[in-house]
């Protein structure tokens, strides 16, 4: 039997009426930092291409944004400065205080505190979003970089690249609580979004070490084996972990791999490859899609975290480090 279709009318009553669904495949705002192009690139995660560029302060690298999307801070770490983009303008609109050479920064929870790695004088710096007043520093090792926060607010982490420690700070009393060491040169660090496990990964070493932020000890150590690359080439940088804490992401810098893992059992599934010198990633929120930043050849890869595959390179500024993504 055959059945005769609904005039148009009555199908767009049904629509407006929310009786059928019609919602468009949600689409992001990338914003990545190019390093010596001292700019902003803003890519368009539906059309999967760059939209705009903006010069920003110079040695711009370590950036985030704001709760709502609506604030990009830079690091531009060569004026000494956490500068403030706004993302509907593409203006930029002020700075923040910092240290030296600010390098990554992170937001806490509520977003009211950023929290910057000073490289050049071994020190955190606390800045008050509100009132745009740095609120403190907290000494700690040689050549802080890596920065996170646990998702209940409560442990902040400096990793120093030259004292090759993580540093774990309460965030209440502003006092370094332990000192786990791990291998050479850690450059970053991420926790599972149900804050069981602290992953921070060391570049020279090679390694991606897994923390217990509760018990504060080391559990283990992840490490990568590409046929036909040497050791020296594959330096772990940027980590990127899924929502439901199941697989994670690892640039690995010149080797030109982002090293997929099954975060549960901590066993390497495949090497993705992607441009030249891989630095950090973000996922989309939708978590379709994984970024990553290319140092050396000017582009972002796109990587669909269903396939596993590599599906487009996207030209940008010279020298991108890092990249954050935000709904539009």
């Amino acid at each position: 039997m055959k059945y005769a279709r609904p005039p148009l009318s009555l199908v767009s009553f049904a629509l407006g009426c929310g009786l059928l669904s019609a919602a468009p495949a949600q689409a992001y705002k990338a914003y990545v930092s190019n390093e010596k192009g001292n700019s902003i690139t803003v890519i368009d995660t539906d059309k999967l291409e760059a939209v705009a560029t903006v010069k920003v302060g110079r040695r711009p690298r370590g950036i985030e944004l704001n709760k709502d999307g609506s604030e990009l801070y830079i690091c531009a770490g060569d004026d000494d400065a956490i500068q403030v983009l706004d993302t509907k303008t593409l203006k930029l609109t002020g700075k923040l205080p910092s240290g030296p050479d600010p390098e990554l920064l992170a937001l806490s929870p509520t977003g009211d505190t950023i929290y910057v790695s000073n490289e050049n004088d071994n020190l955190v710096t606390l800045i008050d979003v509100k009132r745009k007043e740095q609120i403190g520093d907290i000494p700690v090792g040689v050549e802080p970089e890596g920065m996170a926060v646990s998702p209940d607010g409560k442990l902040l982490v400096n990793t120093s690249e030259t004292t090759n420690m993580a540093h774990l700070i309460d965030t209440r009393t502003k006092e370094i609580v332990a000192n786990i060491l791990v291998d050479g040169r850690p450059r970053f660090a991420e926790f599972k979004n149900d804050g069981s496990e602290l992953w921070v990964s060391s570049e020279v070493g090679g390694t991606v070490a897994v923390i217990d932020p509760i018990k504060r000890e080391l559990k283990q150590k992840i490490t990568f084996e590409i046929p036909g690359m040497s050791k020296e080439a594959i330096q772990p940088i940027g980590i990127s972990i899924t929502k439901d804490g199941k697989r994670a992401f690892v640039a690995l810098g010149p080797s030109n791999r982002v090293a997929v893992i099954d975060a549960e059992t901590k066993k390497i599934e495949k090497y993705l490859l992607v441009g030249q010198r891989v630095w950090h990633l973000a996922f989309t929120p939708d978590e379709k899609y994984l970024l990553t930043a290319n140092g050396v050849s000017n582009d972002v890869s796109v990587i669909d975290v269903g396939s596993l595959k590599v599906v487009k390179s996207i030209p940008v500024g010279s020298f991108p480090w890092g990249v954050v993504v935000a709904p539009k």
